[in-house]
């Protein structure tokens, strides 16, 4: 439906002789989770979901990777793809060797985007599970591992907090700080806030809310529910996660514990991965 709608729109305005470039660009939902969903729940996924976020090392908490060869299964689903990147913590890079580490991690995340078969040029979002300002340790690795990255013919993002966190007087937004430092290189920038307002709360829209709408202005995908609920931040969100604090998609019963985190971005193949 909202497909035609965009075109019926199209096409009035065309008459009234306003460019069709004037026309607002669509958002598209999509979904990440550390485990992988398994292969029969893409179908009814697929019927809410444009794209999947596909790790390709062990996500955080995890010792096995489960996404690991199953490209094609989701392609096959209809899928676009964000690929992810575990990324070290700062208690990994303290000592002094930060350098290093993001280019030996660049090595296997670029090593496993070409064994899965992703191409050269597709993002690979790096995830970074710490936010408010960076520290040295911390911006050495990350803009070690995007050059890595895009010396190696992919391009680089990352996945960082949106929301701002206090420090002393100011008030630090992660990814504002990561690309304040980057001395311009070209990153794409996945932003977490689940914080209501702006987040919708574990809601599914037809007509998504745009990246930017998670309080960052240059956000390609903004992920604005998380599961489990972080009470912390989603108080004052609306009563639509389940009562155990997960967020679980539309047609899938939640005695599965299909628990996903739920994002929104400005194509259904952020990472331009098919």
């Amino acid at each position: 439906m909202l497909l035609i709608r965009l075109i019926l729109v199209y096409f009035l305005l065309a008459g009234a002789g306003v460019r069709p470039q004037t026309l607002p660009r669509p958002a598209y939902l999509g979904f990440d989770r550390n485990g992988y969903p398994g292969d029969n729940n893409l179908k009814v996924l697929r019927q809410t979901f444009s794209y999947v976020g596909y790790w390709l090392n062990n996500p955080p908490g995890e010792n096995i990777n489960g996404w690991k060869g199953k490209r094609a299964v989701l392609g096959a689903a209809g899928f676009g793809y964000l690929v992810l990147f575990n990324g070290r913590l700062h208690r990994e890079l303290i000592s002094g060797n930060a350098e290093g580490l993001a280019r030996g991690d660049a090595t296997e995340a670029t090593k496993a985007a070409r064994s899965e078969g992703f191409p050269p040029g597709t993002v690979i979002f790096l995830d970074i599970e710490e936010g408010g300002r960076m520290l040295p340790e911390q911006k050495a690795y990350i803009y070690g591992w995007v050059d890595a990255v895009v010396s190696a013919g992919y391009r680089a993002g990352v996945y960082c907090s949106g929301i701002p966190a206090p420090e002393g007087k100011l008030a630090i937004v992660t990814a504002e700080d990561i690309r304040e430092n980057a001395h311009g290189r070209k990153i794409t920038y996945w932003i977490t806030n689940d914080m209501c307002p702006p987040s919708p709360g574990c809601a599914f829209p037809h007509e998504p809310p745009k990246p930017t709408a998670g309080g960052v202005a240059f956000a390609s995908v903004w992920q604005f529910a998380q599961s489990p609920r972080r009470k912390d931040f989603s108080r004052g969100c609306p009563a639509n996660y389940h009562r155990d604090g997960n967020c679980y998609p539309p047609g899938v019963d939640p005695n599965q514990h299909l628990h996903l985190d739920v994002d929104t971005a400005n194509t259904p193949d952020p990472s331009h991965g098919k």
